[in-house]
């Protein structure tokens, strides 16, 4: 069962670095997505950006797995309440999709947070 969970730990925070790395390389992209009453939509992307990378890091790095896995579902479920649902309530389905990828994501973030909290 170790090596399964380590394969899959690194199958979660892979993802979550690239992730991260896209907030920098389309950055433009991103200020797109952040909703229009938060000001500050490049800060945002760049700080969402290097918490992704920074929470992959770690849990590839196995430090402080529960608490990064725990900030970083909170951090998903954010995304997909404030940035993902209004739209998906409008009719848009690549943003229904990012809203059950991040939901689904963050489910995976506290599973993961829980198995390895004391590893």
């Amino acid at each position: 069962m170790n090596l399964i969970a380590n394969i899959g730990r690194f199958l979660f925070a892979i993802p979550m670095v690239i992730f991260g790395v896209f907030h920098f390389v389309n950055t433009r992209s991103f200020q797109n997505v952040v909703p229009s009453f938060i000001p500050g939509q490049t800060f945002w992307v760049y700080l969402t950006g290097a918490a992704l990378i920074a929470a992959g890091i770690s849990i590839l790095i196995k430090k402080q797995i529960q608490l990064v896995s725990n900030l970083l579902a909170i951090m998903l479920l954010i995304f997909a309440v404030f940035v993902h649902l209004p739209l998906a309530i409008d009719g848009d389905q690549l943003a229904a999709s990012s809203l059950l990828k991040d939901v689904a994501l963050a489910g995976g973030a506290f599973i993961l947070g829980n198995y390895f909290k004391d590893k």
